[in-house]
């Protein structure tokens, strides 16, 4: 049966995808193995780019899939399965991102003066500015870019209108852009 579902899903038989949904809502194991298998590679590629860092990226993974499976019985909606868990990885990354700042220095006058420069530097710069967004901003850009879903896939997804997801995007891009701005 199992095997049957997981044909069935990569097919894109919505029908089943609203049973597995339901499935791991009440705790089937099995069905949120199935979801799971469904997103890792996105949940993976968005916690590797977020964090740099292999080992971190599957730790935060791990860690947002054992709290979803701890915490599936708090999931309001079936239906927001894919969001909920994306949700529950971005605050995991931008735990440890914290953690990665409270090892290292405060961002120097030499650093700041060097965002004109590409380097690491930059890309700290960026990934704390990216972690400032709001969360709903921060989750749509990092499905489109991370993960490389289209819009009307992150609409259906997280349950919005296809205009709202690309407003959000551009606001969020757009407050990215001015921050950078600022460093320059």
């Amino acid at each position: 049966a199992a095997l049957q579902i997981h044909c069935c899903l990569i097919s894109g038989n919505p029908r089943l995808l609203t049973l597995l949904e339901k499935g791991a809502k009440r705790g089937n194991a099995e069905a949120f193995a199935e979801l799971y298998k469904k997103i890792y590679e996105n949940m993976y590629r968005f916690a590797l780019y977020t964090l740099r860092n292999t080992a971190d990226a599957e730790d935060m993974v791990s860690e947002a899939v054992t709290d979803a499976f701890a915490n599936i019985g708090r999931l309001r909606s079936e239906k927001a399965f894919q969001s909920w868990i994306f949700r529950i990885l971005s605050n995991k990354c931008k735990n440890k991102l914290r953690e990665y700042t409270r090892k290292e220095e405060e961002l120097s006058d030499e650093v700041m003066e060097s965002c004109g420069k590409e380097g690491p530097e930059d890309a700290a710069i960026v990934r704390k500015i990216f972690f400032e967004l709001a969360d709903d901003e921060r989750l749509i850009i990092g499905m489109h870019l991370f993960c490389g879903y289209r819009t009307r896939e992150i609409a259906e997804i997280l349950g919005m209108n296809e205009n709202t997801v690309r407003s959000r995007e551009s606001r969020g891009l757009k407050k990215m852009a001015g921050k950078m701005e600022v460093c320059r």
